[in-house]
């Protein structure tokens, strides 16, 4: 039986997807920027290393806000200006972060930054998703994951050359984060509305359903919190196992590996390698097999290679044990993406995917604060341990006792109003 071909993409497609995807790699890009320097940045402003976690929580926290805020103006008006204008937002104000005089500064900034980049996710997914075609899009989505962990590798490379070879500051980190931006927003341009958008609007307008008509649905709130739940284990399980890891490779103390900072790098490049492999094989596979299925066999694969990856000494044990757990980590995430949009009703896939995704991020901001302070009481191995195991399971057992709507179609009557059965 000869095998299916796929009738290549239109050049508009490429563009959504493109601009999604270097959208949310430029997401990562600032958010890791800020995880490889904050130890630089507390010795230049005086505060110490628990403290200065702030800088990420606060940021995690604002982005929910910046979700709701882009989510409900992209189902009104479409999602093309308000991905226009987020990326412009956050463009600028990453890049004032160069200049920031002082901590209290510069909290305020990454707080504004979090704002924008609170809207990017769940837009450029909803609008790179209602446009790859149904049977293709556990590929897409995994590819589209995979600029996550495209984002922290040109972090680590830019971190590598302009801190480690150049010698430059931290400054110069945030002043290189508006570079990917302007070119998302530059691709960004070129791309026309989303014709599910269309349907949905004249739906709602042909039916006179209002937003609070669409929250009053049980199936829809049920749903939202059962999300924002599974956003929360998913972003734990990121963060738990990517926040930390940096310091812990280059710390001396605390049970850290001490690395050079060049080899800590380096070491990070090669996880994150694992990272993209994992997330564009997984969602792939998710279509062959299911979301869930793919999930859930990423997260107990992950749990025997814990104690390989917090507790490894020997340099080749430790890069086998980051690339393994990377593998199923962002395998794992490859698929939600796909699984989120597929699980939002056409009326408020802007708003309903972001929300839920950044609320999670938000409810898991005080994981790198929970691990300093557990490494500096526990050692560094024991902090990633005792936050990555619990988190694994939750993501096991809040999959299984989700709902999952692979290859529908959106923008029909199967993704109006109510996106599953209840």
């Amino acid at each position: 039986m000869p095998a299916k071909t796929h009738a290549p993409l239109t050049s508009d497609q490429r563009n959504s997807f493109a601009a999604a995807y270097l959208g949310w790699a430029m997401d990562a890009f600032d958010y890791f920027l800020v995880v490889l320097i904050y130890a630089d940045i507390a010795k230049d402003f005086g505060v110490s290393l628990p403290r200065m976690t702030l800088i990420t929580t606060m940021t995690l926290i604002m982005r929910p806000v910046g979700a709701f805020i882009f989510g409900l103006w992209a189902d009104r008006v479409g999602r093309r200006i308000p991905l226009m204008t987020d990326v412009v937002f956050y463009s600028i104000v990453g890049f004032l972060c160069a200049f920031a005089p002082n901590f209290t500064v510069l909290i305020i900034l990454r707080m504004l930054y979090g704002l924008g980049m609170g809207g990017e996710w769940g837009l450029g997914a909803a609008l790179a998703m209602e446009k790859i075609p149904a049977e293709r899009r556990g590929f897409f989505s995994g590819l589209l994951q995979s600029g996550y962990s495209m984002g922290y590798l040109l972090a680590s490379l830019a971190f590598l050359v302009v801190n480690t070879w150049w010698g430059l500051s931290w400054r110069w980190m945030f002043a290189l984060s508006i570079v990917p931006a302007l070119i998302s927003l530059i691709i960004r341009s070129r791309v026309e509305e989303s014709e599910v958008w269309k349907s949905a609007k004249e739906r709602v307008k042909l039916t006179e359903t209002s937003v609070r008509t669409i929250f009053s649905n049980p199936t829809i709130w049920r749903r939202f919190v059962f999300l924002i739940l599974l956003m929360t284990a998913f972003n734990w399980m990121s963060h738990g196992t990517q926040d930390v890891y940096p310091t812990f490779l280059k710390e001396a103390g605390d049970g850290g590996l001490g690395l050079a900072k060049s080899t800590a790098t380096w070491v990070a490049v090669i996880y994150n390698i694992g990272a993209i492999i994992g997330g564009i094989i997984a969602g792939g596979m998710s279509e062959k097999y299911g979301r869930k299925t793919l999930i859930i066999g990423c997260a107990i694969i992950a749990l025997p290679i814990v104690p390989l990856f917090a507790y490894s000494t020997a340099l080749g044990m430790v890069i086998l044990g980051s690339f393994l757990m990377q593998v199923m980590v962002q395998g794992a995430w490859g698929i939600i993406p796909a699984h989120l949009t597929e699980l939002s009703p056409d009326e408020i896939r802007g708003f309903y995917p972001g929300v839920t995704y950044q609320l999670g991020n938000c409810l898991a901001a005080f994981n790198l604060p929970i691990q300093e302070s557990l490494a500096q009481s526990h050692g560094y191995p024991f902090a990633l341990a005792a936050t990555i195991i619990p988190v694994l399971i939750c993501v096991i057992v809040l999959t299984a006792f989700g709902k999952e709507r692979k290859g529908i179609q959106f923008g029909t009557q199967d993704t109006a109003l109510a996106a599953a059965p209840t």
